[in-house]
Formats: structure tokens, sequence, C-alpha cells
């Protein structure tokens, strides 16, 4: 009987040594390899950013997948790749991240935040590391600022473009809509923010304050022109920010915000074929 405990308690050793051994293998990146996290502006519209890698070794490491993991975005599942990287003081790998865990009332501080991926170094099994991110990371938390104050600027109001724009000379003029979502404080439309390709400007020719919901009105209008920023082929090469205007506003005696107006695709083209006319460039 005593015997049989004996080997009991052993083999109970061993199994646990040997899951322990499996359960704690180590997740460190590699020595000299190290991430950062950037954003083109181009990387906006589609809610994607870099995941910048440095190797300092001449060890080639293979990226199989990549992954941001962070309390202030929705986890997303992992992006496949297939990267080989060999010494380089910065290779950026893009991937898609999640919608920002915001809060209606205020905007939160920014979590930390890792990257994890599967890479295989050298000649090496693919393994599983964890990249820590350093903290608080500017990217991040630019990236929060400005969809948790979207979010809760959203909240209150709506800014969307009319349907009808016409041509006058070298402008082109329609309102901007302002609804109020809820809420019952004055709301104050503090500026118009401009893109890559247009400049947009009240006609009123006041710019800030450009105009006031009143506390009892849901609705108002507010007449605007058009004209391009730029009239060259690199501009138009911008096209994925051409339509992503920034409305300022105020809800109440509030800290001021902006949210994003996009103009629907009728109103898009619109815009381009007013451009393109006026800065002689042509249609495609």
């Amino acid at each position: 009987m005593g015997r049989t405990r004996t080997w009991g308690v052993i083999t109970a050793l061993f199994t646990l040594a040997a899951c322990g051994g499996q359960g704690t293998e180590s997740t460190a990146p590699p020595t000299g390899v190290s991430v950062s996290l950037n954003q083109w502006r181009s990387d906006e519209t589609s809610h994607e950013l870099e995941v910048s890698v440095r190797n300092d070794t001449g060890t080639q490491v293979r990226f199989r997948d990549v992954q941001l993991v962070t309390g202030s975005f929705a986890t997303l599942p992992p992006t496949r790749l297939d990267t080989t990287l060999g010494r380089t003081p910065r290779t950026d790998l893009r991937i898609p991240y999640g919608e920002a865990r915001c809060d209606p009332a205020k905007i939160p501080p920014v979590r930390p935040a890792t990257v994890v991926a599967h890479i295989q170094v050298g000649g090496g099994t693919p393994h599983k590391v964890v990249f820590p991110v350093h903290h608080p990371d500017p990217t991040l938390d630019g990236l929060v600022k400005a969809e948790c104050g979207a979010y809760i600027l959203r909240r209150s109001v709506d800014v969307t473009f009319g349907d009808t724009w016409t041509r006058a000379g070298r402008t082109l003029h329609g309102n901007l809509v302002v609804t109020r979502k809820g809420g019952s404080e004055p709301i104050t439309i503090d500026d118009l923010g401009a893109t890559t390709h247009y400049t947009m400007l009240p006609r009123s020719g006041k710019r800030r304050p450009v105009a006031v919901l009143a506390a009892d009105a849901t609705r108002l209008e507010i007449p605007v022109e058009v004209t391009p920023m730029r009239c060259d082929w690199h501009a138009f090469a911008e096209a994925k920010k051409a339509y992503l205007f920034p409305i300022y506003g105020t809800v109440g005696g509030g800290e001021k915000r902006y949210l994003i107006a996009t103009p629907p695709a009728p109103v898009q083209q619109t815009f381009l074929s007013y451009a393109q006319d006026v800065c002689g460039v042509g249609g495609s």
C-alpha cells in the first residue's frame, strides 16, 4: 500500500512538471527585436495602423501573424502574414484595429498595449511572443482621444452634407445639416476643418464660432462654400482622406471636440468633378 502511494505521488509530480514546462514556455521577444506603433494618414479611413518592427540582429525573423491587444480597443483576430525580416531599423506591418472602448461622459486614458505575434527565428519552430509597447503610446493615445471625443459628441449631435450643391464661379455652394440627437443644451459648431483636397468655409464669413444650435432647436443648416485645397496630381492621389471633414463642436459648457463628417457618394462625385474641372486635371 505504501509503495503504491509513493509511486502515485512520483507520477503526479512528473505530470505536473511536464504540464508546467509546457505552460511556462517563454513568450519574451527575441533579443534585439522590438516593435512600436504608428499610423499613416492614408490608414485612418480603413481603421488600420502599422506595427513597426526593428531588428538589430543579423538573424532573420519570420512573422506568421500579428495582433494588437489593449484595453483601449476591441481585440480583433490576428492578422495573418508571411513576412521575413532581416536587420532593419523599421519595417511596417499593417494591421486593422478594433473599435475604441469609450465612456459616454469622458475620454478615458489610454490603456497599456502589447503586440502578440507568432514568429520563427532563424531555423527555429514558430512560437508565440508578446512584444511590449511603450506606455503611454502616443499613437494609441491620439486614436483614443479622437474616436472617443467623436463618440461623445455624436451622442448629442450629427453633422451631414445636404444633397444639393451648385457651382458659383470657382467655388461650390451647399449646406451642412446639424441635427440634434439627444440632450437639451445649446450646441456650438466652433470650426470647420479642411481635408487633403478641399477647404470648407461658412458663407457667412463668420469663422469661430460658425453657428449655434439653440437649446430649443433640433435642426440647423449652415451654408458653406467649398474650394480645392490643392491642384496637383499628388493631392488627387491622396483621395482616401479627401472627404473626411473634421467638424469641431461644443455641447453646452463642455469641452470642444470634433467628429468626422463624410458626404455621401453622389456628393463626393460632385466634389470630385468640380475640383477636376477647376484644377484642370481632367477625369480618370
